[in-house]
C-alpha cells in the first residue's frame, strides 16, 4: 500500500504523523511525503531542506516530493490543487494525511483545502495536528505510537534549526510532541498515540 502525507512546511507533519508513517513502514508499505514549501520564513530554507531528507531518512520514506512554494504564500487556486492531483496520480496513495484546516498558521489552512480537493477522488483522507492547530482538533482516529515515540522524537530532533522555535518559555518541540503523544494516548485508551480527524475513512472488511 502506498501512503501520502502532505506537509505545508518542513518538520509539520512529524509532529503529528510521523509515528503512525513509521508504522506504516513497519508493516511493509510504501511512505511518500510532499512537503509544499522548504519553511525559509522560519528559518534558512536550505538548512531546513536538508533537515528535512535527514528526518526523511529516519522515518523511511520511499521518496519526498516538494511543493516548490514560498513560505506563508499557498494559494488554495487551481495551480497548487493540479500540482498535488499530479503527486497523488503518480504514487496512487491508498491513504492521504494532511493538516487540520483550523489553525493559526495561514498555509496550514490553505494547504487543508487544497488538498481535500485535490483528494476528492481518493478513500481515505485523514487530517493531523501540528503545533499551532487550534482547541477544536477533536480526533476520532487514534494509532499507537508507543512502541516507536522514541523514533518519532528522533525525526523531530533531525529539524535540529527548530526545536526551541515554539513561541513557549523554556518549551521544546520535544516537549510537547511528547505531552501531546501523551495527552492523545490517554484519549485512546493507550500510554501515547497520535489523533486524527476523518474526512473519510473506507474500512475494507473481507
Amino acid at each position: 500500500m502506498n501512503v501520502l502525507c502532505i506537509g505545508p512546511h518542513p518538520d509539520d507533519l512529524e509532529f503529528g504523523a510521523a509515528g503512525t508513517l513509521i508504522k506504516f513502514i513497519e508493516a511493509g508499505h510504501d511512505v511518500f511525503l510532499m512537503i509544499m514549501t522548504r519553511g525559509g520564513m522560519g528559518g534558512e530554507a536550505d538548512i531546513r531542506t536538508a533537515e528535512q531528507i535527514e528526518s526523511g531518512a529516519i522515518i523511511g520514506v520511499k521518496e519526498i516530493f516538494w511543493g516548490g512554494y514560498e513560505d506563508t504564500m499557498l494559494k488554495a487556486d487551481a495551480e497548487t490543487i493540479s500540482v498535488v492531483e499530479k503527486v497523488l496520480g503518480k504514487i496512487e496513495p491508498e491513504i492521504i494525511f494532511c493538516p487540520f484546516g483550523d489553525d493559526t498558521h495561514q498555509d496550514h489552512r490553505t494547504l487543508a483545502d487544497v488538498v481535500m480537493s485535490a483528494s476528492r477522488n481518493s478513500r481515505n483522507l485523514l487530517l493531523y495536528e501540528t503545533p499551532t492547530t487550534s482547541p477544536n482538533f477533536w480526533p476520532n482516529v487514534f494509532v499507537d505510537i508507543t512502541q516507536v515515540l522514541d523514533r518519532k522524537v528522533q525525526t523531530l530532533l533531525a529539524h535540529r534549526s527548530q526545536i526551541m522555535k515554539t513561541n513557549i518559555r523554556d518549551t521544546s518541540i520535544l516537549d510537547m510532541v511528547t505531552s501531546t503523544a501523551n495527552f492523545r494516548g490517554v484519549q485512546g485508551r493507550v500510554q501515547y498515540a497520535e489523533g486524527f480527524v476523518s474526512i473519510r475513512l473506507f474500512l475494507d472488511i473481507p
